[in-house]
């Protein structure tokens, strides 16, 4: 997608200009793994445009391949965003109608060959939300990779925005979810989407408590049978500068907790999530068969994004690696 918002805490009414960046769920992800050092490739569909090639270019430069990337269609998804500050929340409002991916369909895309050499396929909640054409072409995705012996993660990431078309989320995700290994959330994605709440919580009282999501874990597990993890990310909003931020695992029948963090002067929250996905799928490949070493590392990674203005979390694997170590400081590295 093509993001546009008003410098600094302006609002929209006050904007007489719009910064310029790229982003979106999968695309933060590949951003991520591939500055991390793991080959990442983008699938999709973009206008052959100056616009679409500027895309791909800011991809391209971060590492990512996207020599599978299809052209067609007239114009780039856009979304708008409105920077929120104290007790004014941010906002987002989406332009996605009729742009190259909402007009996707089956077909368009070679997943066979799109996959060859690849041993994991990422997908977001956002995609299917967008359009009918989308949501096949996802499940297009996603059920030749169940085929190839891939494995599959999934970010549930309900957008009510975008959930227009007429598909119902529950049923249009379940037939998604039902072919994954991994399944990530927030503390609200599976309640919105399949009317799974965990206990007594409240989020915008700033203060979460881990132990309660156990029971959507296990719902989420017994309802698709095929996920072997299942990670939830957990915000508390004190207001929209300052969130608690942390997560938990389940698998085979353990739930694993992260170490909570306090961000107190939040710079941009808007890729947070999928740099938690990121860094979940890095810490699996980097720490196999230690599922809390997996956790901590992504949600240190995911915490730091918040630091970074736009989508894309750049930071890098030392910097990661120093907070979960316990270095919070933010001296000057000299």
């Amino acid at each position: 997608m093509l993001r546009l918002s008003p410098p600094g805490l302006n609002r929209f009414a006050q904007a007489r200009s719009l910064d310029v960046a790229f982003g979106g769920g999968e695309a933060n992800v590949a951003v991520c793994l591939a500055r991390w050092g793991m080959p990442a490739r983008f699938v999709t569909r973009l206008p052959n445009n100056d616009i679409g090639h500027a895309c791909v270019e800011a991809l391209r430069g971060h590492g990512v391949e996207t020599g599978h990337v299809v052209w067609g269609g007239e114009r780039i998804g856009i979304y708008f965003l409105e920077t929120g500050a104290v007790a004014r929340p941010s906002k987002v409002l989406y332009d996605r109608a009729h742009s190259a991916l909402a007009e996707i369909r089956r077909g368009m895309i070679d997943w066979d060959t799109a996959f060859a050499g690849c041993d994991w396929f990422h997908w977001t909640g956002i995609t299917p939300a967008i359009s009918e054409g989308a949501a096949d072409a996802c499940l297009e995705a996603v059920q030749t990779a169940r085929a190839c012996g891939m494995q599959i993660s999934c970010d549930l990431n309900y957008r009510s925005k975008l959930w227009r078309w007429g598909g119902n989320p529950d049923d249009v995700m379940s037939e998604l979810v039902s072919l994954a290994d991994v399944a990530i959330g927030n503390e609200e994605d599976a309640e919105r989407i399949f009317g799974l709440k965990a206990g007594d919580t409240e989020v915008t009282s700033g203060e979460v408590d881990p132990s309660q999501y156990e029971s959507i874990c296990n719902a989420l597990t017994e309802r698709f049978p095929n996920l072997r993890l299942v990670a939830i990310t957990l915000r508390g909003s004190c207001s929209a500068s300052h969130n608690s931020w942390s997560s938990v695992l389940w698998t085979d029948g353990k739930l694993h907790a992260a170490r909570r963090y306090e961000i107190t002067h939040i710079v941009d929250r808007v890729g947070a999530g999928d740099s938690f996905a990121a860094g979940l799928i890095h810490g699996l490949h980097s720490h196999p068969g230690e599922p809390g070493k997996a956790l901590e590392f992504a949600t240190a990674a995911s915490c730091l994004k918040h630091t970074v203005h736009g989508d894309f979390n750049l930071v890098s694997l030392d910097e990661v690696t120093r907070l979960l170590e316990g270095d919070s400081s933010g001296r000057v590295a000299r």
